[in-house]
């Protein structure tokens, strides 16, 4: 009794999330592009202390990542959806830009919070760039006044998906950004993805429900609990309307995964992307160059997490 009832319960499993009965997805994947159009560097033994302008490799372009024309030619390339980054500054209003700290890549000192945006808007953002020791800065000069506000980029794209990325852990922060934010009309709200870590998201999450977001926690829940649950076929709320950013060595571990579990993220109103890796350290590991893109599941039609769309976007949309 006891063993048949383990065969039936092993079936319902193998049939609730296996390949067979499932409707064959349409479509293609999308790009989901960090930080828009960036100049290249070298990701060997990168930390989150790490100056990426000095670790720049040859340039291939001339944009400088957050700034409006590199979000405007990373959509021109291909991309779906431009992540970009924000800082709060001593007014009180958020500036496009990666770093807290502004040494690495302007001729600026201290942090974004010391500064007015004004202020921060008179700085060289392309200063602190190059791909040889220090002996030539071939951006120097090149980005002074490009770093803009976030109004600035919001009112410069009303009509394509952002992903605004919160660079902080502060919960106040998330407060202020959700004031900004709720001012937006609903359609434009809509469109956007918050993301950052666990207080700014959930202070933002309190007063704007209805808005997608994501943080380390949220896809921590989800997963565990999808995983003690799912093989059901029940999606926990905290699954719901989010983005789902995996690790591709973590994914197939999901139940369903790729298309029936893709097929009950999309009823959930869930935004599923894939990075590389095994979610260990970051989850910026991107799909950075054609060959990265073979390591993709055969027909897969969700999102694709990379720092060089210009690499991968024209490649695949080519196919």
């Amino acid at each position: 009794m006891i063993l048949g009832c383990i065969a039936l319960l092993a079936i319902f499993m193998f049939l609730n999330n296996g390949p067979l009965f499932v409707t064959p997805r349409t479509g293609k994947a999308f790009f989901l592009a960090n930080g828009a159009l960036s100049q290249p560097y070298s990701r060997q033994g990168l930390t989150n202390q790490t100056c990426v302008a000095s670790r720049m490799l040859p340039s291939k372009h001339s944009y400088l990542d957050n700034t409006i024309s590199s979000i405007r030619a990373a959509f021109a390339v291909g991309a779906d959806i431009v992540e970009f980054d924000v800082q709060s500054t001593k007014d009180q209003q958020f500036v496009v830009f990666h770093d807290w700290n502004l040494e690495c890549r302007t001729n600026g000192k201290g942090v974004t919070t010391n500064y007015t945006l004004a202020q921060l808007k008179k700085l060289d953002i392309g200063y602190g760039y190059t791909a040889d020791g220090g002996k030539t800065y071939p951006f120097r000069g090149k980005g002074i006044g490009l770093m803009p506000s976030l109004n600035e980029v919001l009112q410069a794209f009303p009509d394509q998906p952002l992903r605004v990325d919160i660079k902080s852990d502060n919960f106040d922060e998330g407060v202020q950004l959700a004031r900004v934010l709720s001012t937006l009309p609903q359609h434009f709200q809509d469109r956007l993805t918050v993301e950052g870590g666990d207080k700014p998201i959930d202070a933002l999450h309190q007063r704007l429900p209805h808005m997608r977001v994501m943080s380390k926690a949220i896809i921590q829940n989800c997963v565990l609990q999808y995983e003690a649950i799912g093989w059901t076929g029940y999606v926990p709320a905290t699954c719901r309307h989010i983005d789902l950013q995996l690790p591709d060595k973590v994914a197939p571990w999901l139940w369903g995964w790729p298309d029936r579990f893709l097929e009950r993220m999309d009823a959930s109103d869930t935004r599923v992307i894939l990075v590389q890796g095994n979610g260990s350290q970051d989850f910026s590991n991107g799909f950075d160059t054609p060959d990265d893109l073979k390591q993709l599941p055969t027909g897969y039609t969700a999102g694709i997490w990379t720092n060089h769309v210009d690499q991968v976007a024209p490649v695949y949309h080519h196919k």
